[in-house]
């Protein structure tokens, strides 16, 4: 590593930061008593970070690395179209689901995990619903948190030239230290912590961009010499210079990355955590609005970027992902305090990636220790026992990730977008008609999940290399196939029984 002044502040703003992480784990765990706080924190989050904790765990680093890096390498087309499905996903998630799963998970006898609901909403005795949730989770959540562990590693070893085995893992352990202590309160807290931090790294990074870049008027110059590359309708490549263009099919499939949003356990978590559903309004318009500005300015700094490249102050990127990172580097080189800004820039990426990583542990803990061991095979252990499984879980499944995570090549953007379409597909379908349909049966929610599921692989690795006109994002095509399988397993089988329905009406009835 290489010592310079630079980066000594770099290094003094991360290490800050994440003793602030662990401080705050520290803090947390005094409030757990037991594992329905470990899990859902009592029910006791307010309006803000309910909020932020939802959208920073939602962003990870995807945010600042995966976004930008689309943005600079083929124009705004992707990157747009996503991030307006994304927007428009948030906003409606918020507006339709919260509510109604906060009161019906609470109603529901107070299931405090997905998995749970999806067997107490169903009466499912057999925790057959149970466990196939928990598989989900376990299969899309594990490799997305090596993920983040993964952008943790490429951060440290593109910046300071450290090994990347080593500081990906050591960033796995500060998470697993505050998340094991503090549960799902620190993890919470953490992430409105981090979406703060997020936020001042994009403002200044966007800022030194523009300036260092010439000014607006440069970069929109730039940006429109480029073929393509401003067009929604084109896909600009970096490579030949040329565009290709971006069909109708293409930008509903791309646009669908917003149905993901109803099926995402660690957003659907924090609705369930709710302190109360009168602040669920001031919720949503706080995360709706914090989303359409972060997704906007993420994708503008990629645009930034290349006309950054074009004029000379910044090198060819032989990773996009990583265009913060090499701008943050930028700005290091002006002064102490510039490079303690630069820190703080650091110090978001890290935050992107943690706020994500620590919920989807704990979402993927409680998948095991809960809805797995607990409840199908050791049912009578005691509330500690269940705390201390509990925490070993969350240590299990780290190991697990470090070891996926080994890799530094993988695309941060790649495995992010085929995870949320697992969850999209698999309990999106599932838990818009569980809230809203009465009719629908455990069968119908056994057959939405797998179908789901089963058709992103599908699709993904067989179907959409058949044809150009089938290589869509596989999301689209799993949902449908999920509503589908739910809507006529549900018809054909046996209604729910009247408790069940029952039940239903009254959610129905209650009020804020």
């Amino acid at each position: 590593m290489l010592i310079t002044s630079s980066n000594i502040c770099i290094m003094i703003s991360i290490v800050v930061y994440l003793l602030a992480m662990l401080w705050i784990g520290v803090r947390c765990s005094k409030a757990n008593k037991n594992t329905d706080d470990f899990y859902l924190g009592g029910r006791k989050l307010g309006p803000f970070v309910t909020a932020m904790s939802a959208e920073a765990s939602d962003m990870s680093s995807w945010l600042l690395m995966g976004l930008p890096g689309v943005a600079y390498l083929t124009g705004v087309a992707d990157a747009a179209w996503t991030a307006i499905g994304l927007a428009v996903g948030t906003y409606v998630n918020w507006l339709i689901v919260s509510k109604r799963i906060r009161r019906y998970s609470y109603v529901c006898k107070n299931s405090t995990t997905i998995p749970a609901f999806f067997s107490n909403r169903f009466r499912d005795e057999s925790k057959i619903l149970s466990v196939i949730a928990a598989t989900v989770i376990i299969v899309f959540f594990v490799p997305y948190t090596a993920s983040g562990f993964a952008a943790c590693g490429k951060l440290f070893a593109s910046l300071f030239g450290v090994n990347y085995v080593s500081a990906m893992i050591v960033c796995a352990v500060v998470i697993v230290l505050y998340t094991t202590m503090g549960g799902f309160l620190a993890a919470s807290t953490t992430d409105f912590i981090q979406s703060i931090v997020m936020t001042v790294a994009l403002v200044i990074v966007l800022g030194y961009g523009i300036i260092s870049a010439g000014g607006m008027d440069s970069v929109i110059e730039n940006a429109k010499s480029l073929p393509g590359y401003l067009d929604f309708n084109a896909v600009y490549d970096k490579v030949t210079g040329t565009s290709t263009p971006y069909g109708a099919l293409k930008i509903v499939s791309t646009f669908a990355w917003g149905l993901g949003y109803f099926g995402m356990p660690h957003i659907l978590l924090r609705f369930m955590a709710a302190r109360d559903t009168k602040e669920l309004k001031l919720s949503r318009r706080i995360a709706t609005v914090w989303v359409v500005i972060s997704l906007g300015v993420a994708i503008f700094i990629g645009i930034i970027g290349l006309g950054m490249t074009n004029a000379g102050v910044m090198g060819e990127l032989s990773d996009p992902e990583t265009i913060i990172v090499q701008i943050s580097g930028l700005i290091s080189r002006h002064g102490i305090i510039p490079a303690l800004l630069a820190g703080i820039i650091l110090a978001g990426i890290l935050a992107a990636t943690m706020s994500t990583a620590d919920s989807q542990l704990l979402a993927a803990s409680s998948s095991v220790s809960q809805n797995i061991v607990k409840e199908c095979i050791f049912k009578n252990i005691s509330e500690k026992t269940t705390m201390i499984l509990a925490r070993l879980t969350v240590v299990a499944i780290s190991v697990v990730a470090v070891f996926l995570a080994l890799d530094p090549e993988s695309s941060v953007f790649n495995i992010v977008s085929f995870a949320w379409a697992g969850f999209g597909a698999a309990f999106g379908p599932a838990m818009l008609l569980m809230l809203f349909w009465k009719r629908m049966n455990k069968w119908g929610a056994l057959a939405g999940m797998v179908s789901g599921g089963i058709m992103v692989f599908l699709w993904k690795y067989v179907i959409s290399g058949l044809s150009p006109v089938l290589n869509i994002y596989e999301l689209l095509p799993a949902f449908i196939v999920s509503v589908a399988a739910i809507v006529i397993v549900s018809l054909v089988t046996p209604a729910p029984s009247k408790e069940i329905i029952d039940e239903f009406e009254q959610v129905g009835k209650l009020k804020d």
